[in-house]
């Protein structure tokens, strides 16, 4: 049996250490009221099963507080006064200096927490390490001075969760969505290089890989790009090679027509797609960002994004090059080919290519093709968004409109700067079209409804006080967030607030009027919603008086960041919270706080915002139909999924999902497994298993490997797909997943 030390190093459970504990307490009181020998091996033997109860490994908080409880249960009162003075005493040394512990343990790959705290970082190497270590200084800075003692401990608690508090005491936002236009077609400056428009279409996709790496590095979310600001360019390369090549037929006396020219030029054309494509899938795979891992970056692809004609005929054809390549995969270290993590892809369902005999069919079919080996693209449906996403301009046009996600789910409002202008100053703006691309979200604080429903008692009245006390603790703890970008100058991330990827501010100008007026959002996230509605009704919220009140729940969160629009005029919206390690946090904290109710607190995770829970029985097309009610109350942000078996075989079932998803709901995705041991070879799917100490682990089941480092394991875990560096509690959830399909 393990133990995660304060530090986050991982140690082996010592009940020696638990009786020397008490025995020291024991000694400071009077010889009546001591326990005996054999009453603190009791207590410590107890102490010790309800550790082994927990399946996973205790903090040491936690088994102080066990202690704690059963010195009481003793009624050794003397006993356990000092032994919760001395524990306080502890602490406050500790509270002096609280970083070294964490950082040094980090430093020597001790550090369990850290490691698993995110799937997609490698906490071996230097570049992440130094993250981390100025991450941890970050946490400690942000609890210590930046934020008031009662949004501090409520986080600590596990009543909320402050999102990137490593990054927190720096003046950065969320995520984005990038004027990837502005920039390629009125220049921008990397680095303090000036960068001109391109003349070709490898070139501009350069330019867009170096852009990504500099804006990954400048905030803490993910970004997202439209392949239809690439799209330009093919012609202005299809156009050079048409010189180039007529050149080339005149010195070498060969006499072409102007079609003979054309069709090598084109011939060339499609070279030049397939080298700029690639470019952007390696590149995005291969640059370090200052945070120690790959961009966390989106691709967008929507035909109908640019006008039909050579534009869109261009840009179809970069979408199938970036789809073929992408079903191809990237080598790993053994050169086989793997599935990657990024860049995240999302395809648009629309009209002219969801089904059979559409102008771009064979392009969906790829799609399909390509999730089924790959696990992306994810899917938007421009019939469901439209309906959804109406902003100013839905008075004229009669319908809404089609636009990304930030990263892998947050959305942005609709537009309503029409009020406010050209506030940015982007010099691709467009008065009477909506604008989305530069606009960004300042952060996120999720609320965790389980505990809200759990401290209620089933006290329904209860319930909805306690609901609004933590609508209010989250309120505050947003406009702290807002309030720490209030004032920042552009000069501190200049690729983002002066060359074009959000705004062209002037130099030492203020970003403070891009907070206000519907440009960026700003999140309220919420996690559980499946085990408050368990716990206040009795039901599954799939079941009907359940449902009623899971949608009860919420229209009031929606109610209240509507009010608090209202008040301050800052866009606040309610985000579907994917809760990477944050679900491991949140059980924790809900099994120390109400112990194990089934049904409720009894898994190491709690499900993600308003899906179903991974261990119910549902088909995909109920699914889907399902969430899609939830999903329009979550309009800052959600994305939901089905799990499938391996499909390569049953195309035909994933373009039937895909035609469904187009029909029902606005953005989902189809969840298969891509996985390879580098030690035998295997590329079935590694299994999730229990080690002697009860720890869930990865293992090969040819080989038995068990080193993470050795094999390659790509799930999706929350939007983005993950490798296999996720703590307990995701990796309990992964191995409970039943398929709906």
């Amino acid at each position: 049996m393990k133990i995660i030390k304060r530090s986050g190093a991982e140690a082996k459970f010592d009940i020696v250490k638990i009786i020397s504990a008490i025995h020291k307490a024991n000694d400071t009181v009077d010889d009546s009221k001591q326990l005996s020998d054999e009453e603190i091996d009791d207590i410590a033997e107890i102490v010790k099963r309800n550790c082994a109860r927990m399946s996973r490994a205790a903090g040491v908080e936690e088994i102080q507080d066990l202690v704690e409880n059963e010195l009481m249960r003793y009624d050794a009162f003397e006993v356990a006064r000092n032994y919760i003075t001395y524990r306080y005493k502890r602490a406050m040394v500790r509270r002096s200096n609280s970083t070294d512990e964490q950082i040094l343990a980090l430093l020597e790959c001790n550090n369990e927490e850290v490691k698993q705290e995110n799937s997609n970082k490698n906490p071996i190497v230097n570049s992440v390490q130094r993250d981390y270590m100025a991450g941890e200084v970050s946490k400690d800075i942000t609890k210590r001075f930046l934020l008031p003692e009662d949004i501090v401990k409520a986080h600590e608690d596990g009543l909320i969760h402050f999102h990137d508090a490593d990054y927190f005491a720096q003046h950065m936002h969320n995520c984005c969505l990038v004027n990837l236009e502005d920039m390629l077609q009125n220049g921008t400056v990397i680095s303090e290089t000036m960068i001109d428009t391109p003349h070709s279409f490898s070139t501009a996709c350069n330019i867009a890989t170096q852009a990504i790496a500099q804006i990954a590095s400048s905030q803490y979310g993910g970004q997202s790009i439209s392949l239809s600001h690439l799209a330009p360019f093919v012609q202005v390369s299809r156009e050079r090679f048409k010189t180039e090549v007529a050149e080339e037929m005149q010195k070498t006396g060969v006499q072409a027509t102007e079609e003979q020219i054309a069709e090598t030029a084109e011939l060339r054309v499609r070279e030049e797609i397939n080298r700029g494509v690639q470019m952007i899938q390696y590149q995005v795979i291969t640059l370090m960002t200052t945070n120690g891992q790959a961009p966390f970056v989106t691709v967008y692809m929507y035909l109908d994004e640019v006008p039909e004609g050579r534009t869109r005929d261009d840009l179809a054809m970069i979408i199938t090059e970036m789809l073929k390549q992408r079903i191809r995969g990237v080598k790993n270290e053994k050169g086989v080919f793997i599935t990657p993590a990024f860049p995240k892809l999302i395809y648009v369902l629309d009209e002219d290519n969801v089904r059979e005999g559409t102008k771009y069919w064979e392009i969906t079919k790829l799609a399909a093709k390509c999730t089924a080996k790959r696990m992306v693209p994810d899917y938007i449906s421009a019939k469901v968004m439209r309906e959804l996403k109406r902003d100013f301009t839905a008075e004229k046009t009669g319908t809404g409109t089609v636009y990304p996600c930030m990263g892998c789910r947050s959305f942005l409002t609709p537009d309503r700067t029409d009020k406010i202008g050209n506030v940015a100053k982007a010099l691709n703006y467009t008065p009477d079209k909506g604008k989305y691309y530069g606009r960004f979200n300042q952060g996120v604080v999720t609320l965790n409804l389980v505990d809200v429903a759990c401290s209620s008692g089933k006290d329904m009245d209860r319930f909805w006080e306690i609901f609004d006390e933590r609508l209010e603790l989250c309120r505050r703890a947003l406009m702290v967030r807002h309030n720490r970008l209030k004032g920042t100058k552009s000069d501190v991330a200049p690729i983002l607030w002066q060359y074009g990827a959000l705004a062209r501010l002037e130099k030492g100008e203020k970003i403070d009027k891009l907070l206000y007026g519907g440009y960026s959002t700003i999140s309220l996230g919420y996690a559980g919603l499946n085990e408050c509605t368990r716990y206040m009704t009795g039901a599954s919220h799939t079941e009907q008086t359940g449902t009623e009140f899971a949608l009860r729940v919420m229209q009031h969160m929606n109610d209240a960041c509507a009010r608090w629009k209202a008040e301050t005029d800052i866009d606040f919206s309610l985000y579907g919270t994917p809760l990477e390690s944050t679900t491991y946090k949140f059980a924790k904290c809900l099994q120390k706080r109400f112990g194990v109710i089934p049904g409720v607190t009894d898994k190491n995770y709690i499900t993600n915002s308003y899906h179903v829970h991974v261990t119910e029985e549902i088909d995909a097309f109920s699914k889907l139909k399902f969430e899609s009610q939830f999903q329009k109350l979550s309009p800052g942000g959600a994305i939901s999924y089905v799990e499938v078996p391996d499909m390569q075989d049953n195309i035909e079932a994933v373009l039937s999902v895909m035609q469904y998803i187009y029909e029902n709901i606005m953005y989902a995705e189809l969840n298969t497994k891509s996985d390879f041991c580098q030690v035998c070879g295997f590329d079935g799917e590694i299994s999730i298993v229990e080690d002697s100490d009860g720890k869930l682990v990865w293992e090969c089941p040819n080989c038995h490997n068990r080193d993470q480092a050795k094999m390659n394991v790509a799930r999706r875990t929350c939007g983005y797909i993950g490798t296999q560096y996720w703590n307990q509690g995701r990796t309990q959830e992964i191995r409970e997943r039943v398929l709906h399909l």
